[in-house]
Formats: C-alpha cells, structure tokens, sequence
C-alpha cells in the first residue's frame, strides 16, 4: 500500500470514519450517538427490511442519556460497501456471528484499519483473530475488544434507538496488548469512557454477562415460561439467586488469576461501572437505574442463554480445565442450560481449540495475548 493511502488510513491523522456493523440495540444506538458526535457513520445489517427502514429515515433517532437524529452517511446490507474507507469497523452484534463475520470481512479488510468488538462476549478478540488466520487474511489490522457493550439501550423499531445509561468506564484492550494505545487514541475520540485493560483476558473476564444472563435466566424458568410481565434484574435476581451468583463469581476469579488478572467480584464490577451502592449483587442491580426498564424474556431461547453459554460461561470453563482449575457451579449451569432448551451448547462454544489456545499453559497464553508470539 503506497504512502498516500496509508495516511488516507491513519484516523489519528484526521476524524475516523466509523462502519457500525450490526443494527440491532447497540448498533443503532451507537450509529446515532456517533453521527449527533459530528463522526462520520455508516451502518450494516444482513436484514433488508431494517436497512432500507434506516436508509429511509436517513438515521438513527435517539433519546434517553443522549437525544438528537444521527444522520448516517449510508445503511446497507453488503459488507464490502462498509469496510471500503472506514477506519474503525465496529462489530455490535451477537457473539455467536463473530466467526461469521471475520469470514466475511477477510477478503475486504485494508491495512491500518481498527476492528473493534463492542462488545468481544468473552474472548471475542482472540476467536476473531482465529478465524482471520483459518482465512489466511492478509491486511494488518489490529483487533480490539470492549468488555461489554457501552450502553444500556434498546430499539422499539429500525431508526429509532433508546439509550436508557451510559457506563461510567469501559475497559478495552487489543490483541495483542502491545496495540492498546494506538487504538485506543482513536476510540477515544468519541468514548472518552474506554479506558486501557491489560490485555484481552481482562476485558473479557470483566464480561459481566457470564456471571448475570446464564445463571438468573435458568434460576428464573417458572417466570420466564409464566405469563405475568417482569423485570429481569429486580424479579430474576432475588437474594437466593444473586448469592448463588455471587459464589459462582469465584470460580471466574480463580481461572482469571491463574492468567494473571486482578479481577473485580461483580458486586465490585457493579460499583465501579454504574456507581451504585448494596451489600449484595440482588441489592446492587435493584438499585441501578439503568435496570428499571428491561423486562424479562419469555422464553428460554434467548441470548442469555443461547449467546452467553457458548461464547461467555464455555470459555471460562475450558480454559478452566485447561489450567487444571475446577469451575462446578458454570458446568452446572451450562449443563441446566443444554438439558433446558435441547441444544449442544459447550463443544460448539468457544473453547481452548476454537481459540487456538489448545496445548499452551499460562505463560505462552500471556505471551501470545501480549506480545503476539507463538
């Protein structure tokens, strides 16, 4: 790639141009805050209807924390129109489309672009990276990987997004860490919130869905098969329930400490992130505002537990087995999950092979999430 267009590339050199890729809550939600920014956005989904509804509104509508029209340059559903000139491509959507998307977008990546997982579920960055490589893609890119998504948000229909509360702090790290800064002075241009994690361990071990979807959701089957409308963290995380979380909680501390991570509990995660104050984690959630409108689902096949058993709990539980670490508590709760909605949802997750992590103790795992050496 000549000079040239290698500056037209560099986004410290000028505003980056943002490619959202996915249009679901958070996608539209951070097109439209993105464009209100004064950024240049254009949006991707693969569903037709939802994209010519937002080319059609020309934007994302946008109320709650933030309120504005986020005019979008363009929508589209073919991926190659939005990776052309972008320098952050943003992945919002679900962690199970991950592999498929890397596939995807190999072919039509460039050097000098940002490929930011927004968030990366756990270990996102690394299954990215992996697929990448399986596709023998070329460009240097750099890989990067919040540890959840920035918002609490929702979208009642394709153009129109609710932010309903925005994270205090959001850690982000690249793979490897070594590239944490420099992406991390571009995402700051818009998300002064995103702040530097050690490596892509800790922001995926700081995912606080793997302690708060799987759990509560398989707790909470008689209300989520009931009839009565409820709300999913003040009715599904009960005393009984948050404390069975909470001593689950260790066992993801275990495994992140034999990886070199200082982890937050989640009660500490609660605290830092939504500043909200309880003695306990069915205390903390109740009293976060950002909560008081997500209703609980009504069924079992649902990302919390279709999503976030594969691709947040499965990671933890095998690299777990891989350091010799027992993790009971989230093999019960994976193995619930399987038995609950019929489906193989660990061998198909993200474990240590799907990772390319089989076969490596601590310290070549550190070595590789670092430094890049194999």
């Amino acid at each position: 790639m000549d000079a040239a267009l290698m500056q037209s590339r560099n986004p410290q050199s000028r505003t980056p141009r943002w490619a959202v890729l996915g249009a679901g809550n958070g996608g539209q939600s951070l097109a439209g805050h993105l464009a209100i920014l004064g950024f240049s956005v254009r949006l991707y989904d693969i569903v037709p209807a939802t994209i010519e509804a937002i080319a059609k509104n020309k934007g994302v509508e946008v109320d709650g924390a933030v309120n504005g029209f986020g005019a979008i340059d363009f929508a589209t559903t073919r991926i190659e129109e939005i990776l052309d000139g972008a320098d952050v491509v943003m992945v919002v959507a679900p962690a199970i489309a991950h592999r498929a998307i890397a596939k995807q977008c190999s072919p039509h990546l460039a050097d000098g672009q940002i490929v930011f997982l927004h968030p990366g579920a756990t270990c996102g960055a690394l299954e990215f990276r992996k697929a990448l490589d399986d596709e023998r893609c070329k460009a240097a890119v750099r890989i990067a990987e919040a540890s959840s998504l920035l918002y609490t948000c929702r979208s009642s229909s394709p153009g129109h997004a609710s932010i309903l509360g925005i994270k205090k702090v959001l850690p982000v790290a690249a793979l490897p860490a070594r590239d944490t800064a420099g992406v991390l002075a571009t995402l700051q241009t818009a998300f002064p919130q995103m702040q530097p994690a050690p490596n892509v361990f800790q922001t995926s071990f700081e995912n606080p869905n793997i302690m708060v979807h799987p759990a509560p959701t398989v707790l909470s089957t008689a209300l989520v098969e009931s009839d009565r409308d409820w709300l999913y963290y003040p009715d599904g995380i009960t005393p009984s329930v948050g404390a069975f979380v909470e001593k689950m909680d260790l066992e993801r501390l275990a495994v992140g400490r034999a990886l070199g991570l200082q982890l937050p509990t989640i009660l500490e995660w609660y605290r830092k992130t939504y500043d909200t104050d309880g003695a306990t984690l069915s205390e903390a959630v109740r009293r976060n505002k950002a909560y008081d409108k997500v209703k609980g689902q009504h069924t079992l096949h649902t990302r919390y537990i279709l999503e976030d058993v594969p691709m947040a709990l499965t990671p933890v539980i095998s690299l777990g087995k891989l350091l010799g670490l027992p993790t009971p508590m989230m093999q019960t709760i994976a193995a619930l999950a399987e038995f609950l909605v019929g489906k193989d949802l660990t061998t198909t997750g993200r474990t240590v092979e799907r990772l390319g992590l089989a076969g490596m103790n601590a310290q070549a795992i550190l070595r590789f999430v670092e430094h890049g050496e194999r």
